[in-house]
């Protein structure tokens, strides 16, 4: 299936992972509106992308604002959810539940909110793409938080897809991937990150975002997957 003259809105399309899959989803011939909750960095991707990419700004915790983004934009095709914030390592014995539950709040809740306000919206044969990651089945001390963040969406997806059909509601699962997420780490230790990592994944390198854009674009256009998590981690799995 082609993305030609289908509308694309993608939360958290702004940066990263997100606004990868905006310009690889316009390359197809798709429009795509991105969402976030930072007006200028609406801005920047909107700077970067095709002419016809529009954006919108909302709080994507806040299901009212999320809500009215829907009625402004109309009619759509397929929601992508790509916000997140860095998953820090939250270790049991220093949990902080506050953090804990906000990572919770925005790439949980905030999903699941979206999806049930785009409803109205998503035409059909649309879909819904969200996002999870290598933590919700490659257990490690201090990943327990993330470890829950992205089993929980990977359950609402499959029990999505049942719900829902015929919408088609799939995820994508990451590994480490080279991206604006990770911004706050200092740049000497982020790099030391992603060599250790590369130096344990068959593939010997970390992601880059448009690795994992083309998951979320073919998921959109492949018409027969639905509850399934499509992962790209460079063999993180079976290291």
């Amino acid at each position: 299936m082609s993305l030609s003259d289908q509308r694309v809105v993608i939360l958290g399309g702004t940066s990263g992972i997100g606004l990868a899959t905006a310009d690889l989803a316009t390359r197809e011939g798709a429009e795509a509106v991105v969402v976030s909750s930072n007006p200028r960095s609406v801005e920047r991707a909107l700077a970067s992308l095709p002419e016809g990419s529009t954006g919108e700004v909302a709080d994507l915790t806040d299901v009212t604002q999320i809500a009215a983004v829907f009625d402004r934009i109309g009619s759509f095709d397929h929601l992508v959810y790509t916000a997140g914030e860095p998953l820090a390592l939250m270790r049991l014995d220093a949990l902080d539940i506050e953090a804990a539950m906000a990572f919770f709040t925005l790439r949980c809740f905030g999903a699941l909110g979206s999806v049930g306000a785009a409803l109205p919206h998503l035409r059909p044969g649309g879909s819904v793409v969200l996002t999870s990651g290598t933590a919700a089945l490659r257990a490690a001390p201090g990943w327990t938080v993330a470890a829950g963040v992205c089993g929980a969406v990977e359950s609402m997806v499959r029990a999505m897809a049942v719900e829902l059909a015929p919408l088609r509601v799939n995820a994508v699962r990451p590994g480490v991937v080279r991206s604006p997420l990770w911004s706050r780490m200092a740049e000497a230790e982020r790099e030391r990150w992603y060599e250790r990592t590369a130096s344990g994944v068959p593939l010997g390198r970390v992601g880059e975002v448009v690795d994992v854009a083309e998951a979320y674009v073919f998921l959109m256009r492949q018409r027969h997957a639905t509850g399934t998590v499509v992962t790209v981690d460079g063999g993180t799995l079976v290291a």
